[in-house]
């Protein structure tokens, strides 16, 4: 009968339930169990492995670049990161509540690292996110104008509930990626976030996109009540240690 109940969980893909039940057969835990709590074992089992799987899932959708956690955040004093600031943004109410972050601060200084940082975060509480590279999204976005898939890429980006933008500024927008940037931030306009990471501060970033009237209209819906964090200090390249070869600061 047992043998016929982990074949039933296995197909059915109760896949916590059925290593919990196997475990707990090859075991002899189950004579230690009442009924009651045999079931609330195994349905806490199929809980956990079904959370943990659905992290797994956001985790490879989003397409972080490397792996980052709070916890590793680095808040030496010359660096001006609040620790405080970053335990609020770490709750994730930011994105339920369709607001932005702007990271910015000198190369090697940690901005990537800390977008990616509250991104794993996201995920961990169940957020969509999706991590892009600025310039090579936009060079992509190109490229989709050119085979009829832009309308497929834009709708994707707009059914991220977290949005990350790295290394903005990094090179001008022309006027395609600026027509894209302005499509992409008015649908997400007030309905889902963004992080964006920039080596230069946000009073530049006019030169960067161009065309006034454009660039007043998508800075008036990204910087309006967003949430800032500006490093500093020296480079954390030249700080980490050998056995941190894992952690890539930008």
């Amino acid at each position: 009968m047992n043998t016929n109940t982990l074949d039933k969980m296995r197909k059915m893909k109760f896949f916590g339930m059925f290593h919990a039940f196997k475990s707990s057969l090859e075991t002899g835990q189950t004579n230690d169990y009442t009924a009651d709590e045999l079931l609330a074992h195994l349905v806490e089992a199929e809980w956990d492995d079904r959370h943990n799987r659905r992290i797994e899932r956001q985790v490879y959708h989003a397409k972080f670049r490397y792996k980052a956690s709070i916890e590793d955040i680095h808040y030496h004093a010359d660096r001006s990161i609040d620790r405080n600031q970053i335990m609020r943004l770490a709750d994730c109410t930011f994105i339920s509540r369709n607001e932005n972050l702007l990271i910015t601060g000198s190369t090697g200084i940690g901005k990537s690292y800390v977008a990616t940082a509250i991104g794993y975060q996201a995920c961990m509480l169940g957020y969509r996110v999706w991590y892009a590279s600025t310039p090579k999204l936009f060079a992509k976005l190109k490229m989709a104008k050119a085979d009829g898939s832009y309308l497929k890429e834009i709708a994707k980006i707009e059914r991220q509930q977290l949005l990350i933008l790295d290394d903005f500024g990094i090179q001008p927008f022309d006027a395609q990626s600026r027509a894209a940037l302005m499509e992409i931030i008015e649908d997400r306009h007030g309905k889902t976030s963004l992080i964006i990471t920039s080596q230069l501060p946000v009073s530049k970033w006019y030169e960067v996109i161009g065309e006034k009237t454009i660039a007043d209209a998508i800075l008036d819906r990204i910087v309006h009540d967003a949430h800032r964090i500006e490093l500093k200090g020296e480079s954390m390249r030249k700080k980490r240690k050998p056995d941190h070869n894992d952690i890539t600061y930008e």
